[in-house]
């Protein structure tokens, strides 16, 4: 994968950014870490600048997050309630669990949506709940661009400042990103034990 990120970075430059900054939004499992990184690096050796990568890589993210946002508002409440109708008993859900997502986005999502840029595969994903509870979309766009440049301007820049070295800060980015994948599925486990400890007492 690492060698078809480069073909198209040094074959297209900030289009190519661009483009696979979009893509990495719209599916998490391609390494935006590889792309900015790679993308600082280049700046040492071609005509890209910091700033020109960061603003095509802002861009690209800001692109994709704005289609998730726009799946989560076709998603939105009312059509999860009537998936829940179906299929809630297999899942073990009421359409009240779904209120109870909602409000709280609706009460948290400003920080989630701007922390949650920070953190690998949920920066992406983020943007469906916040379609979904039809947060206000200026809102939206502004927290999603600060986080996605933070992100950005942190490993462009260090991508350019380690030059030839960048697969080192790929390498610990990874270790970063798998404690966050446990930490999200030690969430999700404990979570769900708790979720359906209620239900079994209800019973």
């Amino acid at each position: 994968m690492e060698s078809w990120i480069t073909e198209i970075m040094e074959q297209f430059g900030y289009f190519g950014i661009f483009f696979l900054i979009a893509v990495e939004n719209l599916f998490p499992p391609i390494p935006s870490e590889i792309i900015l990184t790679l993308g600082g690096f280049m700046t040492t050796y071609t005509s890209l600048s910091v700033t020109g990568v960061v603003i095509a890589a802002t861009l690209g993210s800001v692109i994709g997050a704005v289609i998730l946002y726009g799946v989560g508002r076709i998603l939105e409440v009312r059509r999860l309630e009537i998936i829940v109708e179906k299929y809630g008993r297999i899942l073990r859900l009421k359409k009240e669990d779904i209120h109870k997502a909602n409000d709280w986005f609706t009460k948290y999502g400003v920080w989630a949506v701007f922390l949650c840029r920070l953190v690998p595969l949920i920066r992406s994903l983020i943007s469906i709940p916040a379609g979904a509870t039809k947060m206000n979309f200026s809102s939206f766009l502004i927290l999603t661009t600060l986080g996605s440049l933070i992100w950005n301007v942190v490993l462009v820049n260090v991508g350019a400042a380690v030059g030839a070295s960048w697969e080192t800060i790929v390498h610990y980015m990874d270790i970063y990103s798998n404690i966050v994948y446990a930490l999200l599925a030690l969430i999700v486990v404990v979570g769900a034990a708790v979720f359906l400890k209620k239900r079994f007492k209800k019973q």
